[in-house]
């Protein structure tokens, strides 16, 4: 990767930064806030852990922020981290703790609709719903934990010393654990839309172990992380400690613990794994609003302890801030990629092939949406989401969710079959030998639309087919992404760019 990509890559350092800033209330705030350990203590030990949630689990999340908006060019990924960067600075400037989540989500539809880019509006969903969920959550777990835990020590008559002890060690516990959940959780959101646009060589540590492109880019994001916890999270703890709610240790510690179960239930892979086991309902793993989820933890503890004990006028403060925080992300996110498109002549997005074809017609059809209007624009190809945007529009006024399937169907993305990539990179241990065999049965066949190779690979036959059991379809699916990530043919690398 050269200078300028590094440059680039700069912004996402300064976003991790801010977003370590922002965020260091969430993992140690009550624990420093009450004196219960020492900012310096606090600020290592979350630095720490952020890196290991960031580089060890920090992969499940990233696909839901990647699905709402691709950002496939370096110059464009600094545009929208550095327009990220600056609305956070300038919440925590006004003393209102902002939702990270929130304001990447911002970023990226600022993004969206700067380059013409639909939104996907099923991770949109998502994400929509964690933030409604996740306080509400947290402020029940926290309320059902101060319960028992002060049931509990009252029952046990614990020394007030020796209660100091196991809080101060619980505290620094629960706050490893949060900033680990924290980076697993909210890398995505500082280093997902570097993903698809920065590629970095495979590092080997000796003969130990390899880190890939991403995990490189998620150990610099977590380093980024812990660095703005470290020298400017002090500031940001005052805001919860001395304007939101009277923090005491025990009442920071359930805090904690109910914030930590709630990153938990929208980070972990393990606990969705179990779910689908048992033919549950998995929880959608999405970049979760850690600020949310706290100050929902912090209500929660302080209606179980005393009403009057939070600032309801600052929590109001917050809301809006809230509600603010996104749409000024996005409409700084479009002033800077036009800054730097315009004024700096950098490449913000790079041209992908659109072209609809007879099958893309007849999925369209299929799936009830009226094609009679864009026939003419049949075997065109299209090389900017703008231009081809323009031309669907002309012909018909598709509603947003209908402009993305047009935009998902006509994309080319090819493949070709090969039986040397099945002998070498499928395991017989995940794949049946029928599998196998069918995958060799199409050696050589090629697909210029991802349709195209579904409706061959996928929906010919009844080996990967929905069954209704949710595990099984779980299992399925994601055979299907290996299958789809062997064949496709590799673009340029984009780190060039």
């Amino acid at each position: 990767m050269d200078i300028s990509a590094l440059f680039f890559l700069s912004s996402a350092l300064f976003l991790g930064w801010s977003a370590g800033a922002n965020n260091a209330a969430n993992i140690f705030g009550t624990a420093v806030i009450s004196k219960m350990v020492k900012f310096r203590t606090a600020a290592i030990t979350a630095g720490i852990f952020v890196v290991l949630g960031s580089v060890i689990s920090g992969a499940g999340t990233t696909e839901t922020l990647t699905d709402l908006g691709s950002v496939n060019a370096l110059a464009g990924s600094f545009a929208v981290a550095v327009a990220v960067g600056i609305s956070i600075i300038l919440m925590i400037r006004a003393k209102v703790l902002v939702s990270s989540s929130q304001v990447i989500l911002g970023g990226i539809i600022g993004w969206n609709l700067f380059t013409g880019s639909p939104t996907d509006n099923n991770a949109l969903y998502k994400i929509l719903f964690s933030w409604v969920a996740s306080p509400v959550i947290a402020a029940i777990f926290g309320f059902i934990l101060f319960k028992i835990i002060k049931n509990t020590v009252l029952k046990w008559k614990i020394h007030l010393l020796e209660l100091d002890t196991y809080t101060r060690v619980g505290l620094i516990i629960a706050g490893a654990l949060a900033a680990y959940s924290f980076g697993a959780n909210n890398i995505a959101n500082v280093m997902g839309m570097f993903v698809g646009s920065a590629h970095l060589p495979d590092l080997n540590i000796g003969s130990v172990f390899t880190l890939s492109s991403e995990q490189q880019l998620f150990f610099f994001g977590g380093v980024a992380i812990a660095a703005g916890i470290f020298t400017y999270g002090a500031n940001v703890m005052d805001t919860v400690g001395e304007d939101f709610a009277k923090i005491s240790p025990i009442t920071g510690l359930v805090a904690i613990l109910a914030e930590i179960i709630v990153l938990f239930l929208f980070t972990s892979q393990s606990f969705e794994h179990f779910l689908l086991v048992n033919n549950l309902p998995a929880i959608p793993l999405v970049p979760l609003s850690i600020t949310q989820a706290f100050i929902g933890a912090i209500i929660g503890t302080g209606l179980a302890k005393d009403p009057h004990s939070i600032n309801f006028r600052v929590l109001g403060r917050m809301v809006v801030g809230w509600a603010v925080a996104p749409v000024t992300s996005a409409l700084i996110t479009v002033l800077s990629l036009f800054f730097i498109q315009n004024v700096f002549e950098q490449t913000v997005i790079l041209p992908e092939p659109y072209e609809i074809t007879k099958s893309v017609i007849g999925k369209l059809d299929s799936e009830g949406i009226k094609t009679e209007m864009i026939n003419d624009l049949v075997n065109k190809e299209f090389y900017y989401k703008k231009e081809f945007r323009n031309e669907i529009l002309k012909r018909y006024n598709y509603s947003n969710e209908q402009l993305y399937k047009i935009f998902t169907y006509s994309l080319i993305d090819s493949f070709v079959v090969d039986s040397n990539l099945i002998n070498s990179r499928l395991r017989s241990d995940d794949f049946s030998e029928a599998e196998i065999n069918f995958l060799k049965s199409l050696h050589s066949k090629s697909y210029s639309h991802k349709i195209d190779f579904e409706k061959d690979v996928f929906q010919s036959n009844d080996l990967w087919q929905d069954t209704g059991d949710i595990l099984t379809d779980k299992k399925n699916g994601n055979k299907k992404i290996i299958i789809e990530q062997l064949f496709r043919i590799k673009k340029p690398d984009k780190s060039n760019y």
